[in-house]
């Protein structure tokens, strides 16, 4: 009873983890079956959806065993999902003891985050990046670039911050727009529009979508809605956000942008 419990707690721990970092629906499935498999138990059920793991063991034996686990969505962490899928290629090619894996999915979870200023670095260099791409100028280019540095301080500064996740997009997107809107009342010559969809891209959540249609594609329905209405429902906040501030402005300045 208790090995059988341990190598689904453990299935089931890592395929948590996974999905918390932003793995497919079908990957963390996938993952858990094949880690069952390797540690032999043969009857088995698992069932993944966008937030929630179910799994069972042995079901007909003395020793069955089930969990559920509930796991919020959360943001998208490569460098983990690739540490953890290779540990699940260890354990299927009994490299790894069952013992080994949990000290190995401990460092797992333990996994650094890139350094703040990097971090910061790149978020500027893709607002820049994309404010330039769709249409934008040099000057456009380099607004954006500072503004999507202050845009990722300010999302470390919130990180802690019990907010929920639509407010919070709501509020940065109106901070982005507001910091596009300096230069332009300064005089400077540039597209504020540039500016807004360049600073504003950190914030898209594009995975999300992407995920949602992949989820469809393999017939995970539930799952695919679940990420497409997080997509649209961000997407929205974003655009109300942006839409709010220029109105603000319009009514304060008397006219149009």
């Amino acid at each position: 009873m208790a090995y059988t419990k341990e190598i689904l707690t453990l299935a089931v721990e890592i395929g948590d983890e996974m999905l918390r970092n932003g793995a497919e629906i079908y990957r963390v499935e996938d993952t858990v079956i094949h880690i069952l498999k390797a540690y032999e138990i043969e009857e088995f059920d698992v069932y993944v959806l966008s937030n929630g793991i179910f799994a069972s063991a042995n079901e007909n034996k003395e020793d069955a065993c089930s969990m559920i686990r509930h796991i919020p969505l959360g943001a998208v962490n490569l460098d983990k999902i690739s540490a953890l899928n290779q540990l699940t290629r260890d354990i299927c090619e009994q490299q790894c003891a069952l013992t080994d894996a949990w000290t190995r999915l401990d460092e797992c979870r333990s996994l650094p985050q890139p350094a703040k200023w990097l971090r910061v670095l790149c978020c500027g260099i893709g607002s820049g990046g994309f404010a330039y791409l769709f249409g934008g100028g040099v000057v456009d280019l380099f607004f954006a670039f500072l503004i999507g540095m202050l845009l990722q301080l300010l999302m470390f500064a919130q990180s802690q911050q019990k907010m929920a996740r639509f407010a919070k997009s709501l509020f940065y997107s109106m901070f982005v727009t507001a910091l596009s809107l300096i230069p332009l009342m300064a005089g400077v010559p540039v597209m504020q529009d540039k500016i807004v969809i360049g600073a504003i891209m950190p914030l898209v959540p594009g995975i999300a979508f992407t995920t949602s249609i992949r989820d469809f594609y393999n017939g995970d329905y539930l799952s695919g809605t679940i990420h497409l209405i997080d997509a649209l429902m961000t997407a929205l906040c974003i655009a109300a956000g942006v839409g709010i501030v220029i109105l603000i402005y319009q009514a304060l300045k008397g006219g149009i942008l």
